[in-house]
């Protein structure tokens, strides 16, 4: 039947759980790239064998791209670096924060990394070259750190159209290509930047994390730093969809993979405190796309004051759906009932930074 790999990126390194009776009990590896900041993680299940990547930045070798084709039993690394600026670009790459599969080419693999730029592989994730028309943007040198760094975080591939993709990036916001990487533009329309004075701008918004609805490409939800939001045009605008929620402030939003409108956030109180409300860490789910909301539970601790960065919450594609989550305290929450139940399957690990989950082979 297979398994449920989970990959936890943390501050020190890599952990990977294995669940062979769906999700109910779990195997833990050792941990893998002790002391390296594990920032991305993905699993490619496009090809006969799936293939594990990890963005890794190691304090004395740097960042780099690791990929296994043996689920984690042996790794293999390019030489020099699989990402690297080119040197006429004057921008050196300090790690990867996101590395996502296409849905569209086997081969093709996008990275987002810090400084804010977008790479591209068509080799599954061997090699990478930047795509020069976002860093070439007459925008790009009026893009500012945020509280994290300077750096795409989020890539949307559109489902069906292998032209489009969008893309979220602390600061700077939401951008889109409808010509495969060769223009962009900004789509930040409604999205608030309170913490810039005067009328709100076409960019330099600090979106958190952006996710694409189960059914209608066009239908997107942003977490910003301060506010959540939907757009139902491809992101030419947004609205509000934050009220009923206890706060406004997050970092992760994450979309059911098969019912449209169904979307979870973990709320923050903003902007000093950056603690679940009252310190009681709850996930919300809303199942009408945002227009109301609810929270999920029960199983949760009923006092925590930590936080879930992020790419520290993910679902895996399952039916019933199974959700996961990383906290900064690292503890590790998993529902496999979509959120009706949680239970605590991992703590005392390092800071958890990014987690993905997929029912694979073996």
């Amino acid at each position: 039947m297979g398994q449920v790999l989970l990959l936890l990126g943390t501050r020190k390194g890599l952990f990977v759980g294995r669940s062979y009776d769906d999700r109910r009990s779990w195997q833990w590896d050792a941990p893998m790239f002790a002391m390296q900041e594990i920032y991305s993680v993905a699993v490619d299940l496009r090809a006969e064998r799936p293939r594990l990547l990890v963005g890794a930045t190691s304090p004395h070798w740097g960042p780099q791209v690791f990929r296994s084709d043996d689920l984690g039993e042996t790794w293999s690394e390019t030489p020099g670096g699989a990402i690297r600026f080119d040197e006429d670009s004057g921008a050196a790459l300090e790690r990867v924060w996101q590395l996502r599969p296409s849905p569209h080419d086997d081969g093709v693999v996008y990275a987002g990394t810090e400084p804010s730029a977008l790479f591209r592989s068509t080799d599954a994730g061997e090699t990478f070259q930047i795509v020069r028309g976002l860093w070439d943007h007459p925008h790009r040198p009026t893009w500012v750190p945020g509280g994290g760094g300077q750096a795409i975080h989020t890539i949307v591939p559109h489902p069906t159209d292998p032209e489009t993709v969008t893309v979220a990036m602390s600061t700077g916001g939401v951008y889109r290509t409808e010509d495969a990487g060769v223009s962009w533009r900004p789509f930040n329309r409604g999205i608030g930047a309170e913490f810039i004075p005067g009328e709100t701008p076409e960019y330099g918004q600090c979106v958190h994390k952006i996710a694409v609805d189960a059914a209608d490409p066009d239908r997107m939800y942003a977490q910003n730093h301060g506010g959540v939001y939907r757009t139902d045009d491809a992101g030419r605008s947004w609205h509000s969809i934050a009220a009923g929620l206890p706060a406004d402030f997050g970092f992760p939003i994450v979309t059911h993979p098969h019912r449209s409108g169904t979307i979870f956030v973990f709320p923050l109180v903003a902007d000093i405190e950056r603690f679940p409300p009252g310190g009681k860490p709850a996930i919300w789910r809303s199942d009408d796309a945002g227009e109301t909301w609810r929270e999920t539970g029960p199983g949760l601790p009923p006092q925590a004051h930590t936080a879930v960065l992020r790419d520290a919450f993910c679902s895996d594609l399952a039916d019933p759906l199974g959700l996961y989550v990383g906290t900064r305290h690292g503890a590790v929450w998993i529902s496999d009932d979509e959120g009706s139940t949680w239970v605590e399957a991992r703590s005392n690990l390092p800071d958890v930074l990014c987690v993905r989950a997929a029912h694979v082979p073996g």
